[in-house]
């Protein structure tokens, strides 16, 4: 078992970078809020802080050719896409708020 740890944590470890705190990413309490959504729901498939860093914002259009703005964005995560299931009926919409803000900041 620690042997099975120590090989998940050196594989992953290659390609993320140490796990700052909210206060050093300069994150509001919204932003905040919706990184703890971010990880518990998002962090399984998608790498916030790793050389494949989601940087969505930070792009015009998603692989899919999608347009990258708030709406396409929200109908994604709600409804789903491809392999990635729909969060519409896990998300409140308040989550969803904070969740918005955090991925603004990736």
């Amino acid at each position: 078992m620690l042997l099975a740890s120590l090989i998940l944590s050196t594989s992953l470890g290659c390609d993320s970078e140490p796990r700052k705190t909210d206060a050093e990413l300069g994150l509001t309490p919204q932003q905040a809020a919706g990184r703890r959504v971010y990880d518990a729901r998002c962090a399984e498939c998608h790498f916030a802080y790793s050389s494949r860093n989601l940087r969505l914002y930070q792009k015009r259009f998603m692989t899919s050719g999608i347009p990258v703005n708030d709406d396409r964005v929200e109908e994604i995560i709600l409804l789903g896409r491809s392999k990635m299931p729909g969060f519409q009926q896990k998300l409140a919409p308040q989550q969803l708020d904070n969740l918005m803000a955090y991925l603004h900041t990736l």
